[in-house]
């Protein structure tokens, strides 16, 4: 798990004026409470994904609770992943990256701690008000306006710390990772702010509206988690690895093209919908012109590590990084797949949709950012994880827990559309041909819990010999007070 220095300008080189110690300690505090919060939130959000997948097989279980109904607890679900462990890691390895990769110390510590308490408020806040009832029916907006309205606000601030502390980076070349991090900043700055505006405060009317939210949903994948997963690959890959980066210009490519085409792709998902049909169309030519970018990744990644591509076997770093890399290769040519209309009218509404998005979430999101987690962590506590089998029990946990989640869903829900579009299959039967299918997701998300459990409990070790030192300090100078006042020795 050691992380080896490059000597090479292509590589992402350490501080030469201000230490990478001194920038780790800058960035110390801020990040492990958006770190710890997070862990709290992805193993809440896989306790409550393993409810509602045991409420698929028995849907009479807490049925007298209207808190921990379906309708309730699937948006709670994808709420704490997506806002409550995702983008709170997201903005930690920005500022790392930003601050790593400038050469420059955070220089926004008290206001990145009033980011995170703010940031999980809103969440508590959203997630509790769609439990209680209140959930807008909006995919992935569903937290009413005044959480949203605390989430926005958290956001700009971060967004704020992030381009000052950029702007007084020491590093004049730009690394093609921070391209990624800057767009993705200002892209997911721009599309909550509209989407929320524009379905929440003031919605528009009609099919508008759903329009608006494929466009939003779309953007949170492709213009904001993918970009800043795909910044730590390009940043940690070399670093790892102990290569240059093959090529800039393969890397600006893949920039460029994610960053005018992303935004089109999201509106694959209103193919058959009661919507003009260019609007879909728009989508799938969104994902077919998305493949560039993904060929150009997948090449420079490759040629990066060529003679080395056997070092993820002993690096758990890596293994995090390369299987997000793989899932976010794969999660490419799902995509444009189901957005074709003819597949799409067999999948559409069906588990495969839901397939999909945990590709991109437990395959792809999860496995980039835990793995830059596991590799963050340990120069900003300066205590090495206790143990090597607790990663490792976890990395298997959370990539085998993912494969057959979607592995089954995916099946299932190909199934399910084939037998839904049968006029001679009775609705009863079609459920009962996915109850086995529903029955290994299950397991998978099980696993999956498992995995993040462990991951939080070893968290809470590292945090815990962390912050030893300063309580005994703190005791020390407790006890050290009242004998200094009594004049005794």
């Amino acid at each position: 798990m050691s992380i080896p220095s490059s000597t090479s300008a292509s590589t992402p080189a350490e501080p030469a004026k201000v230490t990478g110690a001194e920038i780790d300690a800058s960035c110390r505090w801020p990040l492990l409470l958006l770190f710890a919060t997070a862990a709290l939130w992805l193993a809440g959000s896989a306790l409550f994904s393993l409810l509602v997948a045991i409420k698929l097989h028995k849907a009479d279980i807490l049925a007298d609770c209207p808190w921990l109904t379906l309708g309730r607890l699937r948006p709670a679900v994808n709420n704490a992943f997506l806002y409550g462990f995702a983008t709170p890691v997201a903005m930690g390895i920005t500022l790392w990256l930003l601050c790593r990769l400038g050469r420059v110390k955070l220089a926004f510590q008290w206001p990145m701690l009033i980011v995170c308490k703010l940031w999980n408020i809103g969440v508590f806040v959203g997630i509790w008000a769609i439990l209680a009832g209140g959930s807008t029916g909006f995919e992935w907006l569903e937290m009413p306006r005044y959480a949203s309205g605390i989430l926005f606000v958290a956001f700009v601030l971060f967004g704020l710390c992030a381009v000052g502390t950029f702007s007084m980076r020491r590093a004049g070349e730009l690394y093609p990772s921070q391209w990624f991090l800057l767009g993705a900043i200002f892209w997911m700055a721009w599309s909550y702010s509209a989407a929320n505006y524009l379905l929440v405060f003031e919605p528009v009317r009609g099919t508008f509206q759903s329009v608006i939210n494929a466009w939003f949903t779309g953007n949170l994948i492709n213009l904001w988690l993918a970009p800043v997963a795909l910044a730590a690959i390009y940043y940690f890959l070399p670093l790892q690895i102990g290569q240059p980066l093959y090529s800039r210009e393969l890397a600006a490519f893949a920039f460029w093209t994610t960053l005018f085409l992303g935004s089109f792709a999201g509106l694959s998902s209103l193919v058959g919908a009661p919507v003009p049909r260019w609007i879909g169309s728009a989508g799938t030519a969104g994902y077919l012109c998305l493949l560039a970018p993904l060929i150009a990744n997948a090449m420079n990644w490759h040629l990066t590590s060529k003679g080395n591509c056997s070092a993820w076997k002993h690096d758990l770093v890596l293994r995090f990084l390369a299987t997000g890399a793989v899932a976010y290769l794969a999660l490419g040519l799902l995509n444009l797949v189901l957005s074709v209309s003819r597949v799409s009218a067999v999948t559409s509404l069906t588990y495969a949709v839901v397939a999909k998005n945990y590709l991109a979430w437990y395959g792809f999101v999860a496995m980039v950012l835990l793995g830059c987690v596991y590799a963050i962590v340990p120069r900003l506590t300066q205590v090495a994880w206790p143990s090597e089998k607790l990663i490792r029990v976890h990395f298997t946990c959370s990539a085998l827990g993912a494969a057959l989640i979607v592995l089954a869903l995916l099946a299932g829900g190909v199934i399910q559309g084939f037998n839904l579009a049968n006029p001679s299959v009775a609705f009863l039967d079609v459920v009962r041909k996915t109850i086995p299918f529903i029955g290994i997701s299950t397991l998978g998300i099980l696993l999956f819990l498992i995995g993040q459990v462990v991951f939080l409990l070893h968290l809470g070790q590292v945090l815990r010999a962390c912050l030893q030192p300063f309580a005994q300090a703190i005791c020390a100078e407790c006890c050290g007070a009242p004998l200094k006042a009594g004049g005794k020795s």
